[in-house]
């Protein structure tokens, strides 16, 4: 398995190269095609088909409520135009509730505040509207109770008010008949914030009124949805001196969502601007031919473009697009600079001197693969979220997760191609801002301070090795020699994995504490209307807030007095549950039957024994006549002999928070699934309760199927199972967390975080995979060095990642809603998170428990030379003993750019062993490491060059881990002193009649061994190469006569001597330069 995972590995590897090259021949075409495919694409965007229910977002679509309400409304059927009652309703329809408070707090039960009251019910009463250039107003659109306007009864209070101010009219509590019209009032249903003693109510402090409108026609439907907004106008111009009114209407929550997606718009800029000065920042160094802000402005082109061809391309197929999608453009911003930051570190890495289509070829190579495997991530983890059953999370995941494809594309192709232009400028020695020729360091030594420090960078042409125009990256350095350096110590990985456990303790402790569903409040603009509506509604109306119907259908013998029984007992369960009313306010139209028939049975002279006669009786005796709410409770079949099904009203008490509401519809469907009757519980809010049972369900199925795919594709692109179970590790903690500090942090598990942790498990893979896959990857033997080098080639692409993604979505801070708040605080945790554990955690576990961690030393450590070698080495025609390597601390080119004559003859190869050629040099300690030797070449850059400005490399699977490898020759036909840089015309006027070899390009000590331990992850010596035109050559097997040339200040002198190598033989290379034995 590992084995097909590292061919697969070298498979990337050589696509990315040659892509890499492919871009950077062709760099215009990858630019226009992404900007004209977008253009195309974002036309789409004028067919946008917004959706606003908030039903239909936030209620999972296999919720039971669903089912239920189906039950009820094939059984019931309500009549707005009609019989109409509001405790019969299947669906909330058009209304509109105000809650009525004094201004100073105290009761209500006084008379000018009363008749503030009545003022406000006739402005209501009063608004009118104009449809279709028809005039209505609320007598015309009202629903209709009993032939007139279902009213709030409770306003006939105004008849006795002086009466009950001065306390010779007592309410009693919970009810009384009006003495005028006999009319029940239930006054917990109007009431709240009541004060009742002995006697009766003393004191009210919050009045709720309905106005229910007629919803039967789409016609009612549309008056209906302008009165609604006139109402609202209204309310918010009338100033009352005495009261204040919170309103509310059908359509509030609607408009909300919609005025949450106007509000985060204008946002985008915000965050571009923001973004457009950090990318520049961040990619600016004290060399301003490879500064490149340029490509910072490029990285934001391109998420902006992926977003346009996205959701252009999804509304063209018809998926609806809902206000929660604008934080997708925020997310897209950071990935996209993220991928671009990565791109970059990995071109900073290349060998300066080589060509833009090597650079690009190394670029793609060693990057391309970490940003498949966060993209990819990212994108699985979305579309897992497409699969749940909440609309909104499928919407916006679709939505996000084809964005993020896109944006990979577009960064592969757009980005790409604006990197290798940026490249070609670099190599034209261009200012990276100004884009005009600009001098070297090296060369403007004596120009203006002005102009050394602002106009010069690039590559000195005479002296392209110059130490002044080499500088290494200082970010980059300063992760390798002293973050890397601190996390290597014990005391700090002991520390890190303390740190590690306070966090899990903390996050587990908020877990513990996780509370589920979304509050309709939160679904509000915090400067909305509505805000206060639903503080007035927590605060003075959860004492007694839903009526729940119960329906009982199917083949059931209602004259039968065991049934009789045994549906009383139903009713009794319902009744003694610890959320319900008890049965002072149920209504049973069986109940009441019963009694009745009993009370009268000698007046009635009736028997119901027979099913027939109970259901005669029934429909003649007591459900008949107008205004009958019973009326509505009972369905007979076409001939009225038998009860198809009937309904029963329950009230429910003191349900305080979203939990409670869970509790009680649980509670309630518990006694109906337990009951023998095919009962049904129904309320219209259970359909968004459903979610508050669902959403933990289906938020931990859909993140362990996410992290199980994201642990898959880990193992498949890094392809170590050590690895992968700390890159599993890592997901798991990151998730831990994020879940137990959001709770912490005030926000409950909903539809809304639901979508954040399921994209927390794309997030919390991507820096855990590219530092997984650079410590995989690093070419060095201790796990110490394998951390300065992965921290070296990505801790700052991590920082800036981190830091692009946090800039990116810290503009819906400004938001004044609880949903984008909400993605601020998740997106915030994960990123956080997944960047400690990237930077932090991960090289800690990685060194103690990873590939190679018991290998504390290094696996080849080559003697020191002998005194007594007696082969000696030529340089610049000196002859040197191999005792003086020490003191001259000499420096031997390494293999860059390989070629033979094509005149039929073979290079030869010369195969070194640990204990031949340059290894048994290898080993000299001597001499001042940081000075320059007798090339006049700093060690530092040697090293510098050789660590990490290497060339591109090609994997190859080897045999056993820890053998030694026999490394082909390493012939060479041009050795260059520090002046022999071969530009590329002279390279042109030889590609004719030549191919590509490895030979010498870089300088480096003898010190650094060219016999490798190689694992099945290693390169192959016969692969260390500097162009494309090597890249799958292999010869191992062969051996070639070499035929070279040696440069030596500027001039080609042919060589003296060739040598053939024979097994055993110490190999031999001469020139008039250098001979090496």
């Amino acid at each position: 398995m590992v084995y097909l995972l590292t061919k697969f590995d070298n498979f990337l590897n050589r696509s990315f190269y040659k892509l890499g090259n492919t871009i950077a021949n062709h760099y215009g075409y990858f630019i226009i095609v992404p900007v004209f495919i977008s253009a195309i694409l974002a036309t789409g965007i004028q067919r946008i088909r917004y959706e606003d229910d908030p039903e239909y977002l936030f209620s999972p679509t296999t919720g039971l409520a669903k089912v239920e309400r189906a039950i009820i409304e094939e059984n019931f059927f309500v009549n707005y135009s009609s019989d109409f009652h509001p405790s019969r309703i299947t669906r909330m329809g058009r209304y509109a509730r105000l809650i009525i408070t004094a201004k100073d707090e105290a009761t209500l039960l006084r008379t000018h505040i009363w008749e503030e009251i009545m003022s406000l019910n006739s402005l209501v009463h009063s608004i009118n509207v104009l449809m279709e250039n028809e005039e209505v107003g609320y007598n015309d659109l009202c629903a209709i109770w009993d032939s007139k306007c279902f009213e709030n009864n409770v306003l006939d209070l105004h008849e006795f008010m002086p009466e009950i101010e001065n306390g010779t009219f007592t309410l009693t509590y919970p009810f009384m008949l009006n003495p005028l019209t006999f009319e029940a009032l239930v006054f917990p249903f109007f009431f709240g914030g009541v004060d009742v003693n002995s006697s009766g109510i003393m004191s009210v402090q919050a009045l709720s009124v309905f106005y229910w409108l007629k919803t039967n026609t789409a016609k009612q439907q549309a008056e209906a949805t302008l009165w609604e907004d006139a109402l609202l106008e209204a309310v918010e111009k009338r100033e009352f001196e005495f009261i204040s009114v919170a309103r509310f209407v059908s359509r509030t929550l609607e408009v909300e969502l919609e005025r949450n997606t106007h509000s985060v718009a204008p946002l985008y800029a915000v965050a571009v601007a923001i973004l457009v000065v950090f990318s520049v920042c961040s990619v600016m160094m004290g060399d301003w031919v490879r500064s490149k802000p340029w490509l910072g402005f490029a990285s934001i082109i391109s998420a902006t473009l992926a977003c346009l061809a996205a959701y252009g391309f999804l509304i063209y197929l018809g998926v609806e697009f809902i206000g929660i999608n604008m934080a997708s453009p925020f997310l897209m911003l950071g990935i996209g600079i993220d991928n671009a930051f990565v791109m970059l570190a990995a071109w900073r890495r290349t060998k300066l001197q080589d060509s833009v289509q090597e650079r690009m070829g190394q670029t793609m190579a060693e990057s391309a693969v970490s940003i498949t495997i966060t993209s990819l991530t990212d994108m699985i983890s979305f579309f897992v979220g497409a699969i749940t059953p909440f609309p909104s999370v499928q919407i916006f995941c679709l939505y996000t997760g084809t964005a993020v494809l896109v944006s990979y594309v577009w960064h592969i192709t757009f980005f790409g191609g604006c990197l290798a232009l940026a490249g070609f400028m670099e190599k034209d020695r261009r200012h990276g801002f100004t884009c005009h020729t600009i001098k070297p360091k090296s060369e403007a030594v004596d120009d203006g301070c002005c102009y050394r420090y602002l106009c010069t960078g690039g590559l000195s042409d005479s002296d392209p090795m110059n130490s002044k125009d080499n500088k290494p990256h200082a970010f980059m350095m300063f992760f390798r020699d002293h973050v890397a350096r601190y996390l290597n110590m014990p005391f700090i990985k002991a520390l890190v994995i303390l740190v590690l456990m306070t966090y899990l303790a903390v996050a587990s402790y908020g877990f513990t504490m996780l509370r589920e569903g979304l509050e309709r409040r939160k679904l509000s603009r915090d400067d909305s209307y509505s805000v206060h509506f639903y503080d007035s509604e927590d605060r003075y109306f959860r004492e007694y807030p839903y009526r729940i119907q119960v329906a009982v259908t199917g083949d059931v013998n209602y004259s039968d007095p065991v049934t009789q029984k045994e549906l009383m007992e139903l009713h009794n369960k319902f009744e003694k549950l610890s959320y319900s009313g008890g049965p002072i306010f149920t209504e049973s139209w069986l109940r009441s039957w019963l009694a009745y028939t009993d009370r009268n049975q000698e007046y009635l002279g009736i028997n119901i024994t027979s099913e027939e006669d109970f259901c005669s009786h029934l429909g003649e005796l007591y459900l008949a006549g107008p205004a009958n709410v019973f009326a509505q409770d009972v369905t007979f079949n076409e001939n009225k002999t038998r009860i198809v099904a009937s309904r029963f009203i329950f009230q429910t008490h003191e349900i305080l928070d979203t939990n409670a509401d869970k509790d009680m519809m649980e509670a309630f469907r518990k006694v109906a699934f337990e009951s023998r009757f095919n009962v049904t519980v129904f309320n219209p809010y259970f359909i968004f309760f459903d979610q508050f049972i669902l959403v933990r369900t289906i938020s931990i199925q859909a993140i362990c199927l996410a992290a199980a795919i994201m642990v898959i594709i880990s193992l498949v692109f890094i392809p170590n199972p050590v690895c992968s179970f700390w890159v599993a590790v890592s997901i798991m903690s990151i998730e831990v967390g994020v879940v137990g500090c959001m709770t912490l942090w005030g926000v409950n598990l909903d539809s809304i975080s639901m979508i954040n942790l399921i994209m927390c498990i794309g997030f919390s893979v991507d820096f855990s995979a590219h530092i997984s896959y650079a410590y995989l990857a690093a070419k060095v033997d201790t796990p110490d060095e394998r951390v300065q080098e992965c921290l070296y080639a990505l801790g700052v692409p991590i920082v800036q990642g981190a830091l692009s993604t946090i800039l990116a979505i810290s503009a819906l801070l400004l938001a004044p809603s609880y949903i984008f708040i909400t993605f601020f605080k998740t997106v915030f945790l994960v990123i956080f998170f997944g960047a400690m554990h990237g930077i932090l955690l991960l090289p800690v576990l990685l060194s103690l428990m990873g590939p190679g961690s018991c290998n504390r030393k290094k696996l080849v450590d080559s003697p020191a030379p002998s005194v007594t070698y007696s082969n000696s080495f030529f340089a610049h025609n000196e002859n040197i003993s191999s005792s003086d390597f020490v003191d001259l601390n000499i420096k031997i080119p390494r293999a860059h750019y390989v070629r033979s004559v094509r005149n039929g003859s073979a290079a030869s190869q010369v195969n070194l062993t640990t204990q031949t050629g340059f290894d048994t040099l290898a080993a000299s300690e001597g001499g001042n490491s940081q000075g320059k030797d007798s090339l006049d070449t700093n060690s530092e850059e040697s090293k510098e060059s050789i660590q990490n400005k290497g060339l591109e490399t090609q994997r190859r699977s080897s045999g056993s881990a820890n053998r030694t490898r026999k490394c082909p020759g390493l012939p060479f036909s041009e050795a260059y002193d520090n002046k022999g840089y071969v530009n590329d015309s002279m390279e042109d006027n030889r590609r004719a009649q030549e191919s590509d070899l490895p030979i010498y390009g870089e300088w480096e000590e003898p010190r650094q061994c060219y016999s490798e331990q190689i694992s099945s992850f290693d390169y192959s010596c016969a692969q260390r190469r500097g162009s494309a035109g090597t890249l799958d050559q292999e010869s191992d097997d062969q051996s070639h006569e070499l035929e070279a040339h040696v440069h030596h200040g500027g001039s080609s002198v042919p060589q003296h001597e060739q040598h053939s190598s024979q097994p055993g033989d110490n190999p031999v290379i001469t020139s008039n330069n250098v001979t090496l034995k």
